[in-house]
C-alpha cells in the first residue's frame, strides 16, 4: 500500500521560506503525477501546485505562483516545494498526494493517495 509522508512545515516570520518534502513508499513517483494541497481550519482543502509524471509540467495556483516551486527528485523518490516570500495567509496544514499512475488530474478528487499533512504557520 502506498504511502506519503509529508515533513518540513515549521513556524516562520512573513517573508521567509520554507521547503517541504513528500517522501513516498510503495509508489514510484517517476510514474505518477504528485500534487500539493493547503487547508486552514475552517476552510475548504485547496490546491497549490501540481508536477506531471514525467517532472517536466508544473502547474500552480494564483495564490502561488512566483513564490512557490515544485520539484521532485526521482532517485530519492521525494518530491519537494519550495516556497518563498511567505505570507500569513500561507498558514495551513499542507499535503502531498498522488493521482492515478501516468494521468493529468484536474482537481483534488482525481487524487487517490494522501499523506497526513505537515503544519505550516507563517507569522506577521
Amino acid at each position: 500500500q502506498a504511502q506519503l509522508v509529508e515533513s518540513g512545515g515549521g513556524l516562520v516570520q512573513a517573508g521567509g521560506s520554507l521547503r517541504l518534502s513528500c517522501a513516498a513508499s510503495g509508489r514510484t513517483f517517476s510514474n505518477y503525477p504528485v500534487g500539493w494541497f493547503r487547508q486552514a481550519p475552517g476552510k475548504e482543502r485547496e490546491f497549490v501546485a501540481r508536477i506531471g509524471w514525467t517532472g517536466r509540467s508544473t502547474t500552480y495556483a494564483d495564490s502561488v505562483k512566483d513564490r512557490f516551486t515544485i520539484s521532485k527528485d526521482n532517485a530519492k523518490n521525494t518530491v519537494y516545494l519550495q516556497m518563498n516570500s511567505l505570507k500569513p495567509e500561507d498558514t495551513a496544514v499542507y499535503y502531498c498526494a498522488s493521482a492515478g499512475r501516468f494521468t493529468v488530474p484536474t482537481t483534488r478528487y482525481d487524487y487517490d493517495t494522501w499523506g497526513q499533512g505537515t503544519q505550516v504557520t507563517v507569522s506577521s
